[in-house]
């Protein structure tokens, strides 16, 4: 336009939504981004700040997805809601595994477990309205809280009531429209058992809230412990549902494929949801999710024997270095207390070792004070990881 100059330069920033600047620092982009700088330093990084599985996933699995990539039915459009296939993948194997049964109704495919449960609260959560988060926990249970327009009510964790909330403790449960749980736990590792369900369905009932579980680490279990679902208590599947994942059983985290499964109404809602947003998970990997659900289970025994050694050596290791360090029964989450700020006590050890581990504030305030370490790495970096906290003294 004559006489005005034109900047073509935005201040982008400024036009960011409220929303963005409610939500703190996603916490392992934040990891990322500080281990990308020691590494532009020649500093060799052993990461044990992120639950991503180092082992591969069983070659059946991999075999399956190569066979259907090769299909030219897969190649179109999937069901927004997952294939009815894969669907009653899921159907039996909560039958088989948990005994629940369930019909197709009552699952839909995700992509990605995280997927899920960062839509849920846009299918029932309205601005104001509360949502009952775990803290220390996953922070996605936080933001998606805040991108619904509602506001995040945090259940402390602590160790002295096995990092379970109090609900009896809950001050005005009755504004709250969903409550997120998650056991075995990440980030702590404690497990829940169904005396505690039964205690979260009648609180549940009472207070009319939708209960979120996040059962994505209940294959990951060491010492004949096994893991109960949320739906095997009674009444479950009146007040909430169960996400599920295949990133930790079967070490698929990159193949982004999960589901879940429960209240009929609730998975609808959270479809109706997934409608608007998404277009579904590619069929050919649908059909290497039912191998995985259907096929050999060997590898998932294995996996948690390589996972469990891990764990012993490792507690071991940093037991005789005075760090208090106990071994969980399930998840390949160590979570300990440290000395003083745990962001202090993890940036010393990435300056001072190259060893990355989890500050538990960033879980949220109740964090404060512990660590949580991921034995996603070889026992070989975990001895040299050993090796570097004794040298440093730490």
């Amino acid at each position: 336009m004559q006489g005005k100059l034109y900047n073509p330069i935005m201040d982008v920033k400024k036009k960011y939504a409220k929303r963005l600047k409610e939500i703190p620092p996603y916490l392992f982009a934040e990891i990322d981004r500080e281990m990308a700088k020691k590494r532009a330093q020649g500093v060799d990084i052993i990461n044990l700040g992120i639950g991503d599985p180092d082992i591969p996933t069983p070659g059946n699995i991999v075999q399956k997805l190569c066979e259907s990539a090769k299909d030219p039915k897969n190649h179109r459009y999937p069901s927004y809601d997952g294939m009815p296939r894969f669907k009653e993948a899921v159907v039996k194997w909560y039958e088989r595994r948990f005994n629940v049964c369930l019909n197709e109704k009552e699952t839909i495919a995700l992509i990605g477990s995280k997927e899920g449960i960062a839509h849920i609260p846009l299918a029932f959560v309205n601005k104001g309205d509360d949502v009952l988060c775990p803290n220390p926990g996953y922070t996605v249970y936080h933001t998606a809280t805040i991108f619904a327009g509602g506001s995040p009510v945090a259940m402390p964790l602590r160790q002295e009531n096995g990092f379970k909330p109090v609900l009896s403790a809950i001050k005005k449960p009755k504004k709250a429209k969903l409550m997120f749980l998650n056991y075995p736990n990440n980030p702590t590792a404690a497990t829940a058992g169904k005396e505690f369900f039964k205690e979260v369905v009648d609180f549940a009932q009472d207070n009319d809230i939708i209960v979120c579980h996040d059962n994505a680490y209940s294959e990951v279990t060491f010492g004949g412990y096994k893991a109960s679902s949320f739906l095997e208590t009674r009444n479950a599947k009146e007040v909430g549902i169960e996400f599920h994942s295949l990133s930790k059983t079967y070490n698929m985290t990159g193949w982004r494929i999960g589901f879940a499964a429960g209240n009929e109404d609730v998975i609808a809602g959270l479809g109706k949801v997934k409608e608007n947003i998404d277009s579904g998970i590619f069929q050919a990997l649908q059909w290497a999710g039912i191998e995985a659900l259907e096929g050999p289970q060997d590898s998932v025994a294995q996996h948690n024997r390589i996972i469990e050694d891990r764990m012993d050596y490792f507690v071991e290791e940093l037991s005789a270095l005075g760090w208090d360090v106990k071994k969980p029964s399930a998840t390949f989450y160590l979570w300990f207390p440290c000395k003083g700020s745990s962001m202090e006590f993890s940036r010393r050890l990435l300056d001072e070792t190259g060893v990355v581990m989890t500050p538990g504030v960033g879980f949220g305030k109740h964090g404060e004070g512990y660590v949580r370490a991921a034995l996603t790495q070889s026992r070989e970096r975990l001895a040299q990881a050993v090796e570097r906290i004794k040298k440093a003294g730490i």
